[in-house]
């Protein structure tokens, strides 16, 4: 089981819900994404979730495609990712790291190599954004050969029986996108989301995590009641864009009390 797994099954055993905290590799700079993620696991994050700089980041809103243009213009690629990973690790074993990003780059590295990459840097698992499930067989088979898990996404229009194509597939955990369109958009419907939960929680074993529309700690308590964890991006990347020319360890705390907070609220 990955690191992943292991914490998600220990945090259910405990009655304790997962806090997932995405940020952009890259941004601003790759120093400033290093020391977000240890300060954001001071306090108290799971989970990270890296997002994967691109030129065409298509379920992303206006704020975090700012992000992903930062990154690029230092250069910041799926190898470089690799790279903030390693370094990552190099203090911290413990902590999972998932990367979420999009087909392109994966396809022109290839499934094996991106795989065996991702593992040897210390990732646990990938969430590909435009991968459907219908199509991720091979790619999955490559994770699953290195340890790492393929994390799939459901939404508000997924079907039951799709829904159980998808289950079928995941591992990790399964990313429950609440709202219809691009990260940080609309208003979340916590009713709405906790009855399609109900759903698919009947489908799988695997931890579902609600991500899109989670912004502080009174939408993070509200999901936290019935799923397994959620998944907070858009209100941390907008805050790492306003500060994106101080200094790194100020965005790092900046981002760490706002993901504090969250913590505290999901703990109450």
């Amino acid at each position: 089981m990955s690191r992943i797994g292991t914490r998600l099954q220990k945090m259910r055993a405990e009655g304790r819900k997962a806090l997932v905290a995405y940020i952009v590799s890259g941004d601003p700079t790759p120093e400033a994404t290093l020391a977000t993620m240890h300060a954001m696991v001071a306090k108290g994050v799971d989970i990270i979730e890296l997002g994967v700089p691109f030129s065409d980041p298509m379920a992303e809103g206006p704020v975090i495609q700012k992000a992903h243009e930062r990154a690029l213009v230092h250069g910041m690629s799926l190898r470089g990712t690799f790279e903030l990973v390693r370094k990552f690790r190099e203090s911290d074993q413990e902590t999972p790291v998932a990367l979420m990003g999009y087909l392109n780059p994966i396809e022109r590295m290839g499934y094996k190599a991106v795989a065996e990459a991702a593992a040897q840097a210390g990732v646990d698992g990938l969430l590909t954004v435009d991968m459907p499930p219908e199509e991720a067989g091979l790619f999955n088979d490559e994770l699953k050969a290195v340890g790492l898990d393929n994390i799939l996404l459901l939404a508000p229009t997924t079907t039951v029986e799709r829904a159980k194509r998808i289950t079928a597939l995941a591992s990790g955990f399964l990313y429950y996108v609440s709202l219809k369109g691009v990260t940080g958009a609309g208003h979340l419907d916590v009713e709405s989301v906790r009855a399609k939960l109900a759903e698919f929680s009947n489908l799988t074993d695997v931890p579902i995590c609600v991500g899109f529309g989670i912004k502080d700690p009174e939408t993070a308590r509200a999901i936290a009641d019935f799923a397994d964890g959620v998944i907070v991006g858009s209100a941390l990347v907008t805050k790492m864009g306003d500060l994106a020319h101080a200094d790194s360890n100020e965005i790092a705390d900046t981002v760490a009390e706002l993901v504090g907070s969250i913590r505290v609220a999901l703990d109450a």
